[in-house]
């Protein structure tokens, strides 16, 4: 069977201009495949969260899925399998699934609901669909169809110590004899994730010794970026077929010719984080309605890092760039933020703040008779800051993106309506270990980020003389422990265990326990690690604990 795997980038809420995209493909594939597949809820995009609430967009659904009904009538010799939110039609439960419905000549010839809905990390499906009533391959074209929908095929007893799910709908379908495998996706990414992927599937081709077809979403949703990577795996586990990452891909298969075997060699993860960073960018501020960005450019490795990525997701004439120095701020801050707008060839300012900021404190000293220099002036200068990039994001339309790493992030080394300014957070899930390496790659053909912002000591320049180690644990430590905090999930004793500093790891877990309601405030971040603050970690504010 010849098999279309459309691996695309849908909007989420636009059912019409989705739904169009597919019509398209399907007429231009109509006559070279007989089946065409499309990723997990493609008419809606990934994640839709409360959109499935809304009347008008479930309605609008069920326009869509009569006008491809209607087009696989007109185009009888391919069969449209794709991804939908479908109402169940009881009275009890959520009253919708999570679907993927196959359309062949006018007609539905096989529905196959989600089965395992997960509800951890980034997920809340359990808010908003029921679990499929059965699993069962859909006969086609001579096939036997072992459908199942993303989180299906992840209940694989050696990949997991512990089990979530007491059903394995990969297992059902393997023993209802189905003869080819297929997963549509919409998988977030993240660091690794990858190679457990790979693993996954490539465990499910041989150990049921069927052939495997994973096709998963593309493109960037809020804070999930989705990497594509979708894959086509023989009956020996041998991979066949790997469409592109981070990129959109149409890619036509024969499963009978799925003996050969291709070298697959697992993505550098420094240039996946890069490639993803990349692509959050240009989804957020084209799926948002911007077209250009305004960055706050201090001299240091963040914001640089930032702004480098914007050049390479919206072109160097879409990123203006501003240096906003006080009395505090070195001139080569000013020079080091010139050089780096110049070698990205991206538009520059220099917006001094020193007056604005005297202004300030003339007038606060009326009421504010306290007059040691103290973490207030500190804060007070990255509101300015703050402050005058938003008055260029008001005035020219521009999206503000804040520079603030989740080393940082984590521990509150970030002053609200301040430096926290901004619509989208790039790096917020970046720590500042893994910021250094990918300005490194990033100047792995020509220095693009100056060399001497690599090599300076970190340092938010707020007061004289000031270094962050002055507050902060060396960052290789500080980063290491919000690891095992953050990422891991380990405890005080756990990590002091591993052969940290009692009074470091404290420090670290209290901190990062206090500054909840800073992240809560936060821009929306782009999710690269395992654990991202945002919507997939989700602590509260008013609390007392021991970690």
């Amino acid at each position: 069977m010849k098999i279309t795997i459309a691996q695309l980038n849908p909007i989420i809420g636009d059912v019409p201009g989705n739904c169009e995209r597919l019509l398209d493909l399907v007429a231009e594939h109509s006559r070279t495949s007989e089946l065409i597949i499309f990723p997990e809820l493609f008419l809606v995009g990934y994640p839709p969260r409360d959109l499935l609430k809304n009347k008008t967009i479930l309605e609008s659904v069920q326009t869509a899925l009569n006008a491809i009904r209607g087009a696989s009538r007109l185009y009888s010799q391919i069969g449209i399998l794709v991804g939908t939110p479908l109402p169940t039609g009881k009275h009890t439960g959520r009253g919708l699934h999570n679907a993927a419905i196959l359309f062949h000549n006018g007609k539905e010839v096989g529905r196959q609901c989600k089965t395992l809905l997960p509800s951890y990390d980034v997920f809340d499906e359990v808010r908003y669909f029921d679990v499929a009533p059965v699993q069962s391959p859909i006969e086609f074209m001579g096939e036997k169809l072992g459908v199942t929908v993303c989180e299906d095929m992840w209940n694989d007893p050696r990949l997991w110590d512990t089990h979530a799910y007491t059903t394995d709908p990969v297992s059902a379908l393997a023993r209802q004899r189905a003869t080819i495998m297929i997963n549509i996706s919409a998988s977030p990414f993240y660091a690794g994730k990858e190679k457990i992927r790979h693993r996954l599937i490539t465990n499910h081709a041989k150990r049921y010794k069927i052939p495997f077809i994973f096709v998963n979403q593309v493109g960037a949703n809020d804070e999930l970026i989705f990497d594509g990577g979708s894959v086509v795996v023989n009956r020996a586990g041998n991979v066949n077929a790997v469409l592109d990452s981070f990129k959109e891909e149409v890619r036509v298969i024969d499963t009978k010719k799925l003996s050969k075997k291709i070298v697959y060699r697992m993505p550098d993860a420094i240039a996946s984080i890069h490639s993803a960073l990349v692509l959050g960018i240009r989804d957020y501020i084209r799926k948002c309605g911007f077209e250009k960005v305004v960055i706050g450019l201090s001299g240091g490795v963040d914001s640089a890092l930032t702004c480098a990525l914007a050049v390479e997701a919206l072109g160097k004439e879409n990123v203006l760039g501003i240096s906003m120095p006080s009395q505090f701020s070195s001139q080569g801050s000013v020079n080091d933020s010139m050089r780096l707008a110049q070698n990205l060839g991206c538009e520059f300012k220099v917006v001094p703040i020193a007056t604005i900021f005297a202004t300030y404190l003339r007038i606060l000293r009326v009421h504010i008779q306290e007059k040691t220099f103290g973490l207030m002036e500190e804060n007070l200068q990255a509101r300015v800051r703050g402050n005058v990039l938003m008055a260029f994001s008001n005035k020219y339309g521009h999206l503000v993106l804040s520079t603030g790493n989740k080393s940082e992030l984590a521990v509150g080394y970030c002053t609200l309506y301040g430096d926290m300014s901004g619509g989208l957070s790039v790096i917020s899930d970046v720590p500042k270990g893994m910021v250094y390496k990918l300005a490194k790659y990033i100047n792995r053909k020509k220095e693009v980020i100056p060399r001497v912002i690599l090599k300076k000591v970190p340092s938010a320049e707020l007061r004289p003389n000031q270094c962050d180690q002055d507050t902060l644990p060396p960052y290789e430590v500080l980063d290491k422990i919000l690891h095992h905090y953050i990422e891991e999930g380990d405890s005080l004793r756990d990590i002091i265990r591993k052969g940290f500093d009692r009074k470091t790891v404290q420090w670290v877990i209290s901190t990062v326990n206090k500054n909840e309601h800073k992240r809560r405030q936060a821009a929306p971040g782009l999710k690269v690690t395992s654990k991202a603050f945002g919507s997939g970690r989700r602590f509260p504010i008013a609390a007392r604990y021991e970690s």
